[in-house]
């Protein structure tokens, strides 16, 4: 019996979505230490840099990474493979990285601070020419409600309906803190342009 052209396309999704670190999973829940080497060395640089958008500190960064692994490995018997391995040990890197950030001050929220909220096409962010390095460091600036969400999103690919879950906080506040960080994040990178503009224009 052939397979419709629906079947055909859902197996080749599937296919896509294999972890492709699967045998090394399969051998870190035996206890196999050189294969949970593997695994770290295949991840550790992108979970540190996930944390570190998150904590905003190297030091805090590395030991959230690090505890994370050793979480991931004791709790692997429970892995189902629902998602790839790697989209697993980053929910609980980003899990643990919200944890610490809030024990490490206060998390204030800014939901209620009269901050008007902007539409995507307001936002003329192709008018803003910089280049990546000032956008991560006009990032690390954001207020941690704003920089989570924003980082969430723009950087690890998460969508609103996930923020929410991760963050414990409806939908519609994942979409707001977003357009608030946007706007803020366009007013920090102004700011920052300004002076070059000037100067260029003061040239004799």
């Amino acid at each position: 019996m052939k397979r419709s052209f629906v079947q055909k396309k859902l197996s080749l999704k599937l296919n896509k979505t294999k972890d492709i670190h699967q045998h090394l999973v399969d051998r870190c829940k035996t206890g196999d230490h050189e294969a949970q080497l593997q695994i770290y060395n295949l991840y550790y640089k992108a979970m540190y840099n996930t944390s570190y958008r998150i904590v905003n500190d190297t030091a805090e960064a590395e030991d959230v990474m690090q505890n994370s692994f050793l979480e991931a490995f004791r709790k692997l018997p429970k892995f189902r493979g629902d998602s790839t391995f790697g989209a697993w040990l980053k929910r609980i890197v980003i899990n643990n990285s919200i944890d610490a950030a809030k024990k490490k001050k206060p998390y204030i929220s800014l939901e209620a601070q009269p901050v008007d909220v902007i539409d995507n096409q307001q936002a003329n962010e192709e008018d803003v020419e910089i280049n990546v390095q000032r956008i991560k460091q006009a990032i690390k600036s954001l207020p941690d409600d704003y920089r989570v969400v924003l980082t969430l999103n723009l950087l690890e690919g998460y969508d609103h309906e996930e923020i929410s879950q991760i963050l414990n906080i409806s939908n519609n506040s994942s979409r707001t803190r977003f357009h608030r960080a946007k706007k803020k994040l366009l007013q920090i990178l102004e700011e920052q342009t300004e002076p070059t503009v000037n100067s260029k224009n003061q040239r004799p």
